[in-house]
């Protein structure tokens, strides 16, 4: 038997390739499936089933494509209701891969269809349970994501889930290994683990929403607060994981390299949005007019579905040579298809043809220190969280989450400064500043981690301009 995961650190995610005599079961696949298909060919195994533990709200899955592609029968738990081809477990129902078995576990609560898998080994040995987002090392899922599709309030999945946990799951043995769907970086919970395996028994000693004297109320109060509003992107993965989706290997054969004349027709043409994935400093140096900043190097997909509101957007994007195909790919998994075309040989065949260019004034944070005491206006664009820990004293909080809903809190006729953790999210903030008039922007560069290192006064306070 081998159980392999397959961790995306962009989405803080995980995929799981269980082998066993011959057959292939793939839990929670990523868009792209090739991978998956050179696994078993490499063991010589067939891909059996797909088990999808729920419908992913920050991502789309492969389960789709992998399908069309090896036969394997798509799984999902009871309630789900996809528009394609796929085959509905009961609670209990146990399915055979090689010489080991699956059990599909309902645990409503995260969504009304999720559902864990359990793994036992040829000796029916509870041996590894693959618990999606109900289950996570240190948290557990957020019951908020699926209140507008049925009748339930937060409060009411959160009871679920509750029950789900207490009944399915922790009634299990203490050395049964967990292997979730997401780690720290995602935003399917608030408190997850940087961990991304660990066993129940550890779970049942740590995790503050499987103790055992906990009761319901408890349980339902302290897992529905402070969640933020999720991002934008979530409902369109939902929605694309139920409906279907095209081949993204189609998409990246199907991606154009337009030189700058094409490339400038071809944003006007669609109302395209550029979007510039090169590292930070290269940005700030010199980029297109208008431009968003997204580094590939970064929480690159996430932060795109987070930023740009309508997902079927047209985008042109600027790389680095040979970043196209990655670039798309990363985009399609959370379901940004539309991009018209890249800028051909990246931004050094728009510094050539000497066209207009920005760039975003930076400062060290030594030299924040020096004009510190004259009062400067300073943001942090870093998550609530991260502001309430530790942040300059008298800094105004603005999360990148949501600062096109705060754009007015900016001022245009006056100097102010803007940092995040190590420089790449301000970067991104500076871009959308940019592009929205507000020139007199100035990044602080290596961000709060820099800062420390200063003796500018910090502070903790629950202060922040999102209301």
């Amino acid at each position: 038997m081998k159980i392999e995961q397959i961790y995306t650190s962009c989405l803080a995610q995980g995929a799981y390739y269980i082998e066993s005599n011959g057959e292939v079961a793939i839990i929670d696949p990523l868009r792209e499936v090739q991978g998956y298909i050179n696994k078993a060919t490499d063991d010589n195994a067939k891909i059996k089933y797909i088990f999808e533990t729920h419908f992913h709200a920050d991502f789309v899955s492969g389960h789709v494509t992998l399908a069309e592609k090896t036969g394997a029968k798509i799984v999902f738990g009871p309630l789900a209701n996809p528009n394609y081809v796929f085959y509905q477990a009961v609670d209990n129902e146990v399915f055979e891969v090689g010489d080991i078995t699956i059990t599909a576990l309902h645990t409503p609560g995260h969504t009304m269809e999720s559902t864990c898998y359990l793994l036992k080994d040829k000796n029916k040995k509870n041996c590894a349970l693959f618990s999606g987002d109900t289950l996570f090392l240190g948290d557990v899922g957020r019951p908020d994501l699926a209140q507008k599709l049925n009748e339930f309030t937060q409060n009411d999945l959160a009871g679920f889930l509750f029950d789900s946990l207490r009944n399915k799951i922790m009634i299990l043995e203490d050395d049964v290994v967990v292997y979730p769907a997401h780690g720290a970086g995602s935003a399917c919970g608030k408190n997850l683990s940087s961990e991304t395996v660990g066993t129940l028994g550890e779970q049942k000693q740590s995790n503050y929403a499987l103790r055992a004297n906990m009761t319901k109320d408890e349980f339902i109060n302290e897992v529905t607060d402070g969640l933020l509003p999720p991002p934008n992107y979530f409902p369109v993965n939902v929605k694309l994981n139920k409906e279907g989706y095209g081949d993204v290997a189609q998409l990246v054969q199907n991606s154009k390299s337009l030189d700058v004349v094409a490339f400038n027709a071809a944003v006007k043409q669609h109302k395209a949005l550029i979007l510039d994935v090169r590292h930070q400093d290269d940005f700030c140096k010199s980029h297109i007019p208008n431009s968003l900043f997204v580094g590939i190097d970064g929480g690159f997909a996430p932060w795109v579905g987070a930023l740009v509101s309508n997902y079927k957007q047209p985008i042109a994007i600027v790389c680095a040579a040979g970043r196209e195909a990655e670039t798309v790919t990363r985009l399609a998994r959370v379901g940004f298809d539309n991009v018209i075309g890249y800028l051909e040989n990246g931004f050094e065949s728009w510094l050539d043809a000497n066209l207009e260019i920005k760039s975003i004034n930076g400062i060290t944070s030594a030299a924040v220190q020096a004009v510190y005491d004259t009062n400067a206006l300073i943001f942090d664009v870093r998550k609530p969280g991260e502001y309430q820990s530790d942040h300059i004293e008298n800094a105004i909080s603005a999360p990148l989450d949501f600062i096109y809903n705060h754009l007015n809190d900016f001022p245009k006729n006056k100097p102010f400064y803007i940092h995040c953790a190590g420089g790449y999210r301000s970067v991104i903030a500076a871009s959308i500043l940019k592009a929205n008039g507000f020139d007199n922007l100035i990044d602080i560069k290596g961000g709060f981690q820099a800062i420390k290192t200063t003796t500018i006064k910090r502070t903790q306070s629950a202060c922040t301009l999102v209301k």
